[in-house]
């Protein structure tokens, strides 16, 4: 990972139980792998977090067409945690299972619900379409508010 002088991960771990030298996609191995990184809460660690999770993605051999969902689901969670949660820090978390991928964006902050014009009144309006993309890129996307933070967990599929 490279990283950026003004910005370096608090922490990153990873798991990765039965390591062989047989890549990725035997869809049907059972244990999962797990990584996760912690960071800032800044503008600044989202390209941070996105680099992270095509890092990961790359080491597990991950298939290739996973990609461009996962930098966009990565992109829109974290920059939602940093825009609208006003904690400190934000936390990536991906886990892989049988056939899919689990990214899970936490944040510490508190819910702060958009004030100003309703969601899509206007075609051409900026902002406020992000969880409906993620939506559409994931199989399921859940989110779980409480008042120590936001959870919000995008699962992507592994298979064609």
């Amino acid at each position: 990972m490279h990283a950026i002088p003004h910005l370096s991960p608090v922490a990153v771990a990873e798991n990765r139980p039965g390591l062989s030298p047989t890549p990725w996609p035997d869809l049907t191995r059972a244990e999962p792998r797990t990584a996760g990184c912690l960071t800032a809460a800044t503008a600044a660690s989202v390209p941070v977090l996105r680099r992270f999770a095509r890092g990961v993605a790359a080491r597990w051999g991950l298939p290739a067409g996973i990609d461009d969902s996962l930098r966009l689901v990565v992109s829109e969670l974290v920059g939602n945690a940093v825009r609208h949660s006003g904690g400190p820090d934000v936390a990536l978390f991906l886990s892989v299972g049988h056939s899919t991928l689990a990214v899970e964006v936490k944040d510490n902050g508190r819910w702060r619900p958009h004030v100003g014009r309703p969601r899509h009144d206007d075609d051409l309006a900026c902002g406020g379409r992000g969880l409906d993309i993620v939506a559409a890129c994931a199989l399921r996307c859940t989110v779980h508010t409480r008042p120590d933070g936001t959870r919000i967990v995008a699962e992507l599929s592994l298979r064609d």
